[in-house]
């Protein structure tokens, strides 16, 4: 059986890094939260995908 965990982290792992780096690089702020929400969203993406790909290797 085919476990998409694997896949899934490493998508999420991908998709954080380059949030992550847009984040970093350019200085784009929510209009109404005056955040840098790319930044914010690649960190929770590349923990998302490292727990993903966490409980891939235990199972």
């Amino acid at each position: 059986m085919l476990d998409l965990r694997k896949p899934a982290g490493y998508f999420f792992g991908l998709l954080g890094l380059l949030l992550t780096g847009t984040g970093l690089m350019a200085n784009f702020n929510a209009p109404l939260l005056d955040s840098n929400l790319n930044l914010y969203f690649g960190i929770f993406s590349i923990a998302f995908g490292g727990i993903f790909l966490w409980l891939a290797r235990r199972a």
